[in-house]
């Protein structure tokens, strides 16, 4: 069973922390994200999972990230499932979330804190990418630096 989803690495205005959330059932820290419906574009299911999943909605999606593909089983359904997950950069000013049921918290937290209590090194991977992409961005604001 193969399966897209979409979802963000969101970002402060400064770029320095993002917002992770935490599975309670799993008890894992991970990016909002979920899947894309029939005639969604990417970054509108992206947004859309967003508003879902943290209640924000001042979101603005930046380029397209990269794309994390993994494998698992789902015993609910009795199906192995390939999963695709395309991440965008976003940025927001807001900081207070509202959460779906299956979060009991959410953080917003520097880049090096978050890749430290992220599970899985594709996620790792994710914010690697994150932080060089920011930190060009700095560099080619402040080119004297």
């Amino acid at each position: 069973m193969a399966e897209l989803a979409a979802g963000a690495i969101l970002l402060t205005p400064a770029g320095e922390e993002t917002l992770l959330l935490h599975q309670k059932d799993e008890d894992r820290w991970c990016f909002p994200k979920g899947h894309v419906d029939r005639g969604e574009t990417l970054a509108e299911a992206a947004l859309r999972e967003i508003r879902e999943e943290t209640g924000l909605a001042k979101v603005r999606l930046e380029e397209e990230l990269t794309e994390v593909s993994y494998r698992f089983y789902r015993p609910s359904t009795r199906e192995n499932v390939y999963k695709t997950v395309v991440y965008f950069v976003g940025s927001t000013p807001e900081r207070s979330t509202r959460l779906e049921p299956i979060f009991d918290r959410a953080e917003w937290v520097d880049l090096a804190v978050a890749r430290e209590r992220v599970k899985f090194a594709a996620d790792r991977a994710v914010l690697d990418i994150v932080r060089a992409t920011q930190a060009r961005k700095r560099a080619a604001a402040d080119p004297d630096s």
